[in-house]
């Protein structure tokens, strides 16, 4: 082991054996936020997507394009992000994230056409992309490995407040006039002006600060961590100015590495659970308000149906984020992902009021408590210099089937209506729960600081 290891190790524990305390507190609200503000963004789009489709007359193959040309910017965005946060630091890269997909949420209020909103929709992909893998990366590397699992889940949890608040202005702001799709993305800008408390006002990963061999710049942020927790900081080992950064590896190195014969497994059981959850996820809450309108229920209605499904998130998140710690990564995973499929297939075959409401918040439930898993176990599959390259690639490559979904919708429905629609929905979850068997399960231990 290299001094540079030896020094990686014993931060690592430092920070694994602190309690939860306020700066802990901190960085996962500072994050959450940040989270919060991007799921509202993801949210809105669907609400957006169903009175454009009216006001605009919009033929079906347009408001697919609307819903999929984002999820284009965040396949690029997620990738490059990682690559990007494993050479810039985590805080910086998740401060320009939000900077800018706010900035163009924000310029999408003033369009006054199909191909302007088309454009600033790739640039919010982007941003959003990057984001999401940069702050579980994040916050993953401050959380003590006891209870790493559950602030993960918590994290993903601010998705579910993020979500709400888009229900709650799809169903007043939107449908209060012509313009209240404007209103709904002027709120969207929100982003660009937390950016810069995310900025300046949380600290840099210390993990990252050591592997990049800045360890003066870490030690101050262990240290500060370790007074907020009334910690006794140990002796201060001296450690070579000279020394090399180990991260300092080229993107492509990195990129490479994911495909080695130690981490090849585990990245394409990643890959593949993360493609089946996004074209399920996105394929079914993206579309759910039109498909609504489609059945037969007013805008207003299918708004207040959404929003009554949207609150069942919250208890997934929070059933998850307890299982995670006692069943493990694996099982949690799978478990919600099967309960998914399951709820996908009584959706798509119910028809009174009642029956959707009651299928429609089993399957957010189930659906998010699976994507609070999927976030945990993530960052765990690689060592600190893959880090948020490995949670990039994996994301850029579930975005690739978030491009796919929408446009596959209108072709489904046509085919089969609800019913196949949500069967297909189904048999992706259920082969993502396959897929998760093949991921380490990383329960209670360190983080590999490699």
């Amino acid at each position: 082991m290299t001094d540079a290891d030896t020094r990686a190790a014993g931060l690592s524990q430092r920070l694994d054996r602190l309690p939860f305390t306020g700066r802990h507190l901190r960085v996962l609200t500072g994050s959450g936020l940040g989270w919060a503000l991007d799921a509202m963004d993801v949210g809105l789009i669907s609400f957006i997507i169903a009175a454009l489709a009216a006001q605009w007359s919009l033929q079906p193959y347009e408001t697919a394009w609307i819903a999929s040309i984002g999820f284009v910017g965040m396949a690029i965005g997620a990738s490059v992000g990682g690559l990007l946060a494993d050479r810039f630091g985590r805080r910086s890269i998740f401060a320009v994230t939000l900077l800018v997909y706010g900035l163009a949420t924000g310029a999408s209020a003033l369009v006054g056409g199909l191909t302007a909103l088309l454009v600033l929709r790739f640039l919010v992909g982007l941003g959003l992309g990057a984001e999401l893998p940069v702050a579980s990366t994040y916050v993953s590397e401050f959380a003590p490995a006891r209870i790493r699992g559950r602030l993960i889940v918590i994290l993903e949890a601010f998705w579910a407040i993020g979500w709400t608040a888009a229900a709650l202005i799809g169903f007043f702001v939107i449908p209060a006039s012509d313009a209240g799709w404007r209103w709904a993305f002027a709120l969207g800008a929100i982003p660009a002006a937390y950016a810069l408390f995310v900025r300046w006002g949380l600290p840099e990963s210390a993990r990252w600060l050591e592997r990049r061999g800045r360890h003066d710049d870490a030690e101050r942020v262990v240290r500060s961590f370790e007074e907020s927790a009334g910690v006794a900081a140990p002796a201060r080992a001296e450690s070579p100015s000279a020394a090399e950064p180990a991260a300092a590896s080229s993107l492509g190195s990195r990129l490479s590495a994911l495909w080695s014969r130690e981490f090849r497994a585990r990245t394409a059981c990643l890959w593949l659970v993360w493609f089946c959850v996004n074209f399920s996820y996105y394929g079914a809450f993206i579309w759910i308000p039109s498909i609504l309108v489609s059945q037969g229920y007013d805008l207003v209605r299918s708004f207040g149906f959404t929003l009554i499904i949207t609150l069942a998130q919250l208890p997934g998140y929070a059933t998850a984020a307890w299982l995670i710690e006692v069943w493990g990564r694996r099982i949690t995973l799978s478990v919600f992902l099967l309960g998914s499929a399951a709820s996908a297939v009584v959706f798509g075959t119910v028809g009174s009021e009642a029956g959707v409401i009651a299928a429609g918040m089993a399957l957010s439930f189930f659906n998010l408590g699976a994507w609070g898993a999927l976030y945990a176990v993530t960052p765990e599959m690689y060592p600190t210099s893959l880090r948020a390259t490995g949670s990039g690639w994996a994301a850029g490559a579930g975005r690739i089937a978030s491009i796919i979904a929408p446009l596959t919708v209108p072709l489904l429905l046509g085919l089969g209506g609800a019913p196949l629609l949500f069967v297909v929905f189904a048999a992706f979850f259920v082969a993502a729960a396959a897929a998760a068997w093949g991921l380490v399960d990383r329960r209670g231990m360190a983080l590999d600081d490699r």
